[in-house]
């Protein structure tokens, strides 16, 4: 078995009303990279924010009394504080420099999901407003252009508990299911697996984030190529949604 990683270059700094899929698209095709059935194409949320046109202008925020307490307890700048507020349904735990929030998608990550990183002095990015029907929007317009079946995963990066440094995390998916149940297969040994579910989604999304990069990389888009386990998964209407654990099984929140 191969699996590929690969970056597609020359995708430009994004901004405001460009489409994603035609520039993702044209790229790929200027550079060789034919997309092909199968193809899993993983993008930045950060280029999906911008290109819908949700920015934050932090100069903009009107902080709250809720925003001053959190920006003493924390040293965060106030206007940050009262964005992940605002991107935020409850406020989990505070400390030090970081907010583990739950976002309003479900996700509980620090500071809401919220980056400044890769856009303007001033500017943050929140996680978008939807992200699987982004991914849908992508994905059927590369796959109307291509004629194949390709999945597309937004992702994002995100820490874990107990576990330092930070990864790719998958936060809006289309095309593939984002879990793996392999419940009722068998082991090496022949054991029958009662538990084990592949979160597919993340999987490949710390995957592509090697290539992806975090800093000045420029590659908001990455395809992995040959994964054997696809037309297992392939589902037009997959979503995000079995990945977020329900708040009455969540052991680790207070």
């Amino acid at each position: 078995m191969e699996i590929k990683i690969i970056g597609i270059k020359g995708i430009p700094l994004i901004k405001k009303g460009d489409d994603l899929a035609e520039l993702i698209f044209h790229a790929s095709k200027n550079h060789d990279i034919l997309l092909d059935e199968g193809d899993i194409l993983v993008i930045a949320e950060t280029a999906v924010a911008k290109a819908e046109g949700n920015v934050i202008y932090l100069k903009a925020i009107e902080p709250g009394k809720q925003a001053y307490e959190l920006a003493k307890q924390t040293g965060k700048d106030v206007e940050i504080v009262e964005a992940i507020i605002d991107e935020s349904n409850e406020i989990i735990k505070v400390g030090p420099d970081f907010i583990i929030s739950e976002t309003k998608h479900g996700f509980v990550c620090a500071n809401a999901g919220i980056d400044e990183s890769n856009v303007d002095e001033g500017m943050a990015t929140p996680i978008p407003v939807n992200p699987d029907y982004s991914a849908q929007q992508i994905r059927e317009k590369i796959e109307k252009k291509i004629g194949k079946n390709i999945a597309v995963i937004i992702s994002d990066t995100q820490g874990r508990a107990f576990r330092e440094g930070a990864i790719g995390t998958a936060i809006g998916i289309s095309g593939i299911e984002p879990l793996w149940d392999r419940c009722g297969e068998h082991d090496l040994y022949g054991r029958e697996l009662k538990t084990t579910s592949i979160a597919v989604a993340d999987e490949l999304s710390s995957a592509a984030s090697l290539v992806m990069g975090q800093a000045d990389e420029g590659m908001p888009v990455v395809v992995i190529r040959g994964i054997p386990y696809f037309q297992k998964l392939i589902n037009d209407s997959a979503t995000i949604k079995p990945l977020i654990r329900p708040k009455k099984y969540d052991v680790f929140r207070d």
